[in-house]
């Protein structure tokens, strides 16, 4: 079976078991970016003229990086230890020889779902792989101690390129910690296994693993806001002999300011605001002369001026929407988005915000 084929197959193997379901969160932390230690072990086979089913054998790996934004990331990946090789004699027996092996690649990883127009974050994610590297090959004892004399087998240590493709299915199970299943097709040189197929030898792995992810930026916890009490009115003065009329009573009216905080790309109130929510309700309620200005803001730190606004517009009008849901009349209720185009906080990730202002 040719190279390209074997990789189709795989590639459509691994599209019909995902499903891009997108999930919104009340995240306490940006999920990006962030670092990753990871592990992982399986079994892997080299494609040659023997029977590959006959050349399976256990591997695992080890690997460590970051993803920069919900798209890109980058990791160094070390994978080995056990090979094995074939060989179909003219007598019609068979002859397999064991050696052992690392490949240490650099690997660019994308993540398909985001790249393609999803938006906000899904614990569940779809990563195509692409990196090059350097194997290297040790103990080909096997076959150097056989009676088998192949033009090619090394007997000390074989250096050789890796050039790789595959692709990772990955989910998260917490906040540090996911599970994944790789596949990926390795290239290596001609001279791998020891016997010439005059083209590359190509090297297949499938492995389960777990990652551990850290480095995450957590939200800043902004204090509640609570209005100031309404001042008592001043006692009138008593006047015995001469009638005099009481003086105005002034009464300062009531005002309320509620700063409602979002993680990157969410429009949804998180539950760890909604306490907020609630007390500008309560206040309205109690307050029913008040109207309410709603005003929805976007980060300038990140996405561009249309998403911004878009975000921006979704948090201003979830809010009026939870407003109108408890009772509060939407004539009392004016929506305004600003996007990115105003910032109310010298902090980046503070102005991912609604405030509300109501007098």
């Amino acid at each position: 079976m040719r190279l390209k084929n074997i990789f189709a197959i795989l590639a459509l193997s691994l599209a019909t078991t995902v499903s891009a379901q997108t999930s919104e969160s009340g995240l306490s932390y940006d999920p990006y970016p962030y670092l990753f230690i990871g592990l992982q072990g399986g079994g892997q086979t080299t494609f040659t003229s023997f029977d590959q089913l006959k050349l399976i054998t256990p591997t695992a790996s080890v690997s460590f990086g970051s993803f920069f934004n919900p798209t890109v990331g980058a990791r160094l990946h070390v994978n080995g230890a056990w090979n094995k090789g074939g060989i179909n004699a003219d007598d019609g027996s068979e002859f397999t020889y064991k050696y052992n092996y690392v490949t240490t690649d650099v690997d660019l990883l994308l993540n398909l779902f985001s790249l393609f127009g999803r938006e906000g974050y899904s614990p569940l994610n779809l990563y195509l792989i692409g990196g090059i590297g350097l194997d290297v090959a040790w103990n080909n004892t096997d076959l150097t101690n056989s009676a088998y004399q192949l033009p090619r087998a090394w007997d000390k240590n074989l250096l050789s390129h890796n050039a790789r493709i595959g692709a990772m299915l990955d989910y998260d199970l917490c906040k540090h910690w996911s599970a994944n299943l790789e596949v990926s097709l390795n290239g290596l040189s001609d001279r791998y296994n020891s016997k010439t197929n005059s083209r590359d030898d190509a090297q297949l792995t499938a492995q389960l693993g777990l990652a551990y992810k850290f480095g995450f930026k957590n939200h800043p916890v902004a204090a509640p806001i609570i209005a100031d009490p309404e001042p008592e009115p001043e006692p009138v003065p008593v006047v015995v002999k001469e009638e005099v009329k009481p003086a105005p009573v002034v009464v300062k009216k009531a005002e309320m300011r509620t700063e409602i905080f979002y993680a990157i790309r969410e429009t949804t109130i998180p539950a760890g605001e909604q306490a907020k929510v609630k007390q500008l309700i309560a206040f309205l309620q109690e307050n029913p002369d008040t109207k309410v200005l709603v005003t929805g803001y976007a980060d300038a730190g990140t996405g561009n001026p249309r998403i911004n606004m878009k975000y921006s517009q979704g948090r201003a009008d979830g809010v009026a929407k939870a407003l109108t849901d408890a009772g509060i009349e939407a004539s009392r209720i004016t929506v305004d988005a600003k996007g990115d185009t105003v910032q109310p906080f010298s902090e980046n990730d503070l102005n991912r915000v609604t405030i509300a202002i109501a007098q």
